[in-house]
């Protein structure tokens, strides 16, 4: 039980990472289907970073500044183009793909690169030795704890700071927040840009963190998954981490049953987390809480 424990809250922080910086963008009322090709491309610059340096942080910042790149390109045609905001995203993964593919055979492939330097595990003194949760809690990477420090944070900006009120402001009431003189556009670019910057951190997660290699679309429908923990987490920082916790067990479950010699397909066992997604998004019901311009582009008058 412990050792599940452990994959879930491991396989959940990507997760969290990603789909906490989207509720920043989401909430502004931008809508980004491209977070499965900023995750590859945030998975192999981490790798990438690593390998150069030796240093998994270098690979980390390396991989939230091509998240950033990414999603200035991602910006500039939804927000300053006003092109379709699912148009621009599917393009983003079909152009994250064919980046990582080749950038990969050229500074990895060809380079015979196996397995890169990993984030060490940091037991808390005294907290991880209480029996079963001082290991699934207390015992995780520096990029463990800052996803889990990242849900108390997101609540509290989104719901408690000035900045937060205009990032929902933005989403709900745009044309109101520009007559009272905030910059509905600028701000949009922001929120747009740090999503970027997490989703980028959650692909070196899974590469440098968990794996400690790259290989060609490693994400597997993550980045859909984050998306869909947004809208199944309706659109609020505690949803969303128990939506990514629902979701990272389908995720620990499939390795564990895929480990059991059970009559079933592995095929079906792989399946098991995307089916989870689509049921619970099939079976929800609630009034949501998603911005009223959520997926508008906005242009002053």
């Amino acid at each position: 039980m412990a050792n599940f424990l452990v994959s879930v809250l491991i396989m959940a922080v990507p997760l969290l990472l990603c789909s906490l910086g989207a509720l920043f963008s989401e909430k502004a009322g931008v809508i980004n289907i491209g977070l499965e090709g900023l995750m590859l491309t945030g998975a192999l610059f981490g790798v990438l970073g690593s390998y150069w340096t030796g240093s998994p942080y270098i690979g980390a910042l390396l991989a939230m500044l091509a998240g950033l790149l990414l999603s200035l390109l991602f910006a500039f045609f939804t927000i300053t183009i006003r092109a379709n905001q699912i148009v621009v995203g599917v393009a983003l993964n079909i152009v994250a793909s064919g980046l990582t593919i080749s950038l990969n055979r050229v500074f990895l492939t060809s380079s015979g690169v196996l397995k890169v330097a990993d984030f060490e595990t940091l037991p808390i003194p005294l907290l991880s030795r209480i029996p079963l949760l001082g290991e699934t809690l207390f015992s995780q990477s520096l990029l463990g704890y800052a996803a889990y420090a990242l849900v108390f944070a997101t609540w509290f900006i989104l719901g408690r700071t000035n900045l937060g009120l205009k990032i929902r402001a933005v989403g709900d009431h745009p044309t109101a927040c520009d007559t009272v003189g905030i910059h509905v556009n600028r701000l949009r670019y922001e929120t747009v840009l740090f999503s970027g910057m997490m989703a980028g951190l959650a692909g070196a997660c899974i590469s440098t963190d968990q794996l400690n290699a790259f290989s060609e679309g490693m994400i597997s429908g993550r980045g859909f998954i984050a998306y869909a923990a947004v809208i199944f987490g309706n659109f609020t920082p505690l949803g969303v981490f128990r939506s990514c916790l629902i979701f990272a067990t389908g995720m620990g479950l499939q390795y564990r049953l895929q480990a059991m010699d059970t009559p079933v397909s592995y095929y079906f066992w792989m399946m098991l987390p995307y089916i989870i997604t689509v049921v619970a998004l099939c079976a929800y019901h609630k009034r949501s809480n998603a911005p009223r311009f959520s997926g508008l582009a906005y242009a002053k008058n």
